[in-house]
């Protein structure tokens, strides 16, 4: 692994190519924003220094490369590591103490969560930082708008639909000349939230056709596998016949399936995803601090898009370093704020978080400090 420190007045995060590798942005020679950091409710706080590292979700690649830059800006002595190892990987090692605060695709629970309280001697703090759309690509040549409703999808990646000009690929798709070629599927190889939210999309939204219960752990045998975000966008643009699914953000130059939903085929933007999260429900097992969403995956709604992952910072209440608490709670701050939002945004064409669900998740990244 190639760490690069840039050293010039404005910090940078500098992101690793493959995926899995540690990305890390250092602290810099002067600071462009102030001198200080710009917490969650948006008001200018003390600047923060130490180091805090994390670990997770790739899909928050992107989004997290531009909130070190901006958090640095502000933070010049901070510095803040991010290995993009995916969602399941990212909770092993927060509930094993190995990080300070894990990117998720999938909200905790269950045993995880039981083993995450633990870690923190108390509760966690769990709150959405990323919202965007999964993106259902693919590669087949002469096809530049494909269609596929709900079942349609299911079917393709259950391999009971095995070649491109299947009938009901076809009845999706009226007057477009589909070619024989065979359908390869591409699922995530690694533990992966953007798996346990298009399996819960499939699940939800199509349940007669897609039988599996929901895991972060591709259900179906046979197709081909590839670790992370990166991996799997890269397998989808080397083949033909390909079909996969990815973070938006990711999937430029392939193909983007329109899906219906409702009397409507519809692509994926941030607004329709931002759309989802506002018609879901918070689920409460989490604790008082812990915000995590179920998304209505069945919706009617042509205006939202429901292939939608909502990630997550998974972070502790209390920790044994106050520094090492105070640059958490301000870096999460950061995230959150309508700036860092802003920022992500710009960066991977996320889905901002409302006023209102900055308003609600704010005292829970407040609450963060220390045992001493």
């Amino acid at each position: 692994m190639k760490t690069i420190r840039p050293s010039r007045a404005r910090v940078a995060a500098v992101g690793v190519a493959a995926t899995g590798a540690l990305f890390l942005a250092g602290c810099g020679a002067a600071n462009e924003s102030g001198s200080g950091s710009t917490g969650s409710s948006g008001s200018a706080t003390a600047a923060v220094s130490g180091t805090i590292s994390g670990a997770g979700a790739s899909t928050q690649q992107a989004a997290t490369q531009a909130w070190v830059a901006g958090f640095n800006g502000a933070n010049p002595d901070a510095t803040i590591n991010y290995d993009p190892s995916g969602s399941g990987a990212g909770r092993t090692q927060f509930i094993a103490g190995g990080v300070d605060w894990a990117g998720s695709d999938a909200y905790i629970k269950g045993d995880e969560l039981t083993k995450a309280n633990e870690r923190c001697g108390g509760s966690i703090v769990e709150v959405p930082v990323y919202v965007s759309p999964i993106a259902v690509v693919y590669n087949l040549q002469g096809v530049d708008n494909l269609q596929l409703s709900p079942s349609t999808l299911a079917k393709i990646f259950d391999k009971k639909i095995t070649t491109w000009n299947d009938p009901a690929i076809a009845a999706d798709n009226p007057g477009v000349a589909l070619p024989a070629t065979p359908i390869t599927t591409v699922n995530r190889s690694d533990k992966s939230g953007t798996t346990q939210n298009f399996a819960d999309y499939l699940k939800g939204a199509a349940a007669a056709d897609w039988s599996y219960e929901v895991s972060d752990t591709w259900p179906v045998q046979g197709g081909e596998a590839a670790q992370g975000t990166s991996g799997l966008v890269g397998a989808v643009k080397a083949g033909q016949g390909t079909i996969g699914y990815a973070d938006e953000s990711q999937a430029q130059g392939l193909g983007q399936v329109k899906i219906k939903v409702g009397d409507a085929y519809v692509a994926p933007t941030a607004e329709g995803a931002a759309k989802i999260l506002e018609a879901s429900q918070r689920v409460s097992d989490g604790g008082t601090n812990a915000f995590a969403f179920k998304l209505a995956r069945n919706t009617t709604d042509s205006t939202a898009y429901p292939i939608t992952l909502a990630s997550y910072a998974i972070a502790c209440t209390k920790y044994q370093d106050p520094a090492k608490a105070a640059l958490v709670k301000s870096y999460l701050g950061y995230v959150v704020s309508a700036e860092g939002q802003q920022a992500a945004q710009k960066a991977a064409g996320s889905a901002p978080l409302s006023d209102a669900l900055r308003q609600q998740i704010t005292p829970a990244i407040e609450a963060i400090g220390s045992v001493a």
